[in-house]
């Protein structure tokens, strides 16, 4: 078994010189966010990475990447964005996103800047001022992205150094037309990434897989092959024969999402996981979700499943209030208002089934710390009574026509 040190993901030195022998065939590192972070009982031979896995609707695992799977990701990444460069550092490093731009960075021989403390995109302005190499690079989830370009539609000094970035990644949840049009508008250099832990990180871009990354549709599934994927999951044998199969001689990795191939470009539709039967029809939560998304003044907001005595089960959107790209806002009383025009917009685009029929308005969406929305904890906020902060608002159930 191999040794594994635990690193607090705070100290980016510390954790960088530790992650830097473990390429080098090292002790294995394991970012931890706090003491209280679980370690692995066991420790594979071979692994250099284990990154622990919070999970926005399933249980944390221990995931476990070798030096070449993680190196396989770092390099295929600086190859596809034209190279090496130095990177600002906005997201955890516990997580393999934050673990990649420090790999990123070591390859590069580059001194990667953090943002410490809460995210602001006026802490990341002022950290591009002082990047020195001649490429440029930052990783955002899509709430964080949204803050930068609102600063910048208000701030021309700031957009001149946020156009200055080669590339700002961009992944971890779908990425609103609104929000992807305005980045272009803007002149800001979007990529839209597609991976996870398992993955070792983004290995698509843009829709097309990167570095030796090989993609397929089974079963409506996304599945993934290529040198990044991780060893597998510690502690948990039959986890990671039912997750990582092979056929073939090659090993793919079950991601459990739905998706098609156009033109040989990803489309990404939602969680497999992630689809209720209402009325006796599928209704993909994140379908609805990413159409939400797209209706101003609803990026704040996260599609969800109740029970319903008549139909088996509702679609149930939770929001906040938030921003728009133009620079508007919505409050609760906005969306409370607007929340009829929302459902029937849905009802015409994914049909009756889909319709929400409940809204609940919260000052603030749980996030995960990946900037992903916690599902867990949104749907025991739907359990709980309301309370300060928590309104909702109901519609009645509409027939619907394909239900017999």
């Amino acid at each position: 078994m191999s040794e594994l040190r635990r690193i607090p993901a705070h100290d980016h030195l510390w954790l960088m010189a530790s992650l830097a022998e473990a390429l080098a065939s090292g002790p294995a590192v394991q970012p931890i966010a706090s003491d209280e972070t679980p370690s692995p009982e066991h420790v594979a031979e071979g692994c250099a990475l284990v990154i622990h896995t919070s999970g926005s609707s399933g249980s944390p695992k221990f995931v476990a990447h070798s030096a070449e799977s993680i190196r396989a990701s770092a390099e295929a990444t600086n190859a596809i964005l034209g190279g090496p460069g130095q990177w600002i550092i906005a997201l955890p490093t516990h997580l393999i996103a934050g673990v990649q731009m420090l790999t990123r960075s070591i390859i590069a021989g580059t001194d990667p800047l953090v943002v410490s403390g809460k995210f602001s995109p006026e802490k990341l302005v002022r950290l591009a001022l002082q990047l020195e190499a001649d490429r440029r690079y930052v990783s955002l989830v899509p709430v964080q992205l949204r803050a930068v370009i609102e600063l910048a539609e208000r701030d021309e000094e700031a957009l001149r150094v946020l156009q200055r970035f080669d590339a700002m990644l961009v992944g971890g949840q779908a990425v609103s037309l609104e929000i992807r049009a305005a980045a272009h508008r803007l002149g800001l250099k979007l990529v839209r990434t597609y991976g996870m832990t398992e993955t070792g990180g983004g290995v698509v871009y843009d829709g097309v897989e990167i570095g030796e990354t090989e993609m397929r549709i089974r079963g409506g599934e996304i599945q993934l092959s290529g040198p990044s994927l991780a060893l597998g999951y510690l502690d948990n044998d039959g986890l990671t024969a039912e997750t990582f199969i092979e056929e073939d001689g090659v090993r793919w990795y079950r991601t459990g999402d739905a998706g098609s191939l156009l033109g040989g470009m990803l489309q990404v539709t939602g969680r497999l996981d992630r689809v209720l039967i209402s009325g006796g029809v599928n209704v993909s939560l994140d379908r609805v979700e990413a159409l939400v998304h797209e209706m101003p003044g609803w990026a704040e907001s996260a599609a969800l499943e109740e029970r319903n005595d008549t139909w088996g089960a509702q679609v149930t959107i939770v929001a906040a209030p938030s921003h728009n790209a133009d620079g508007g806002t919505a409050d609760g009383d906005a969306l409370r208002d607007g929340f009829e025009a929302l459902a029937g917009a849905v009802k015409a685009d994914l049909g009756p089934a889909a319709t929400p029929r409940r809204l609940v308005v919260v000052d603030e969406l749980p996030r995960l710390a990946n900037g992903k929305n916690d599902y867990q904890r949104l749907a025991a906020m739907l359990q709980e009574p309301q309370r300060d902060g928590a309104t909702g608002s109901d519609l009645p159930r509409a027939e619907s026509k394909e239900t017999k």
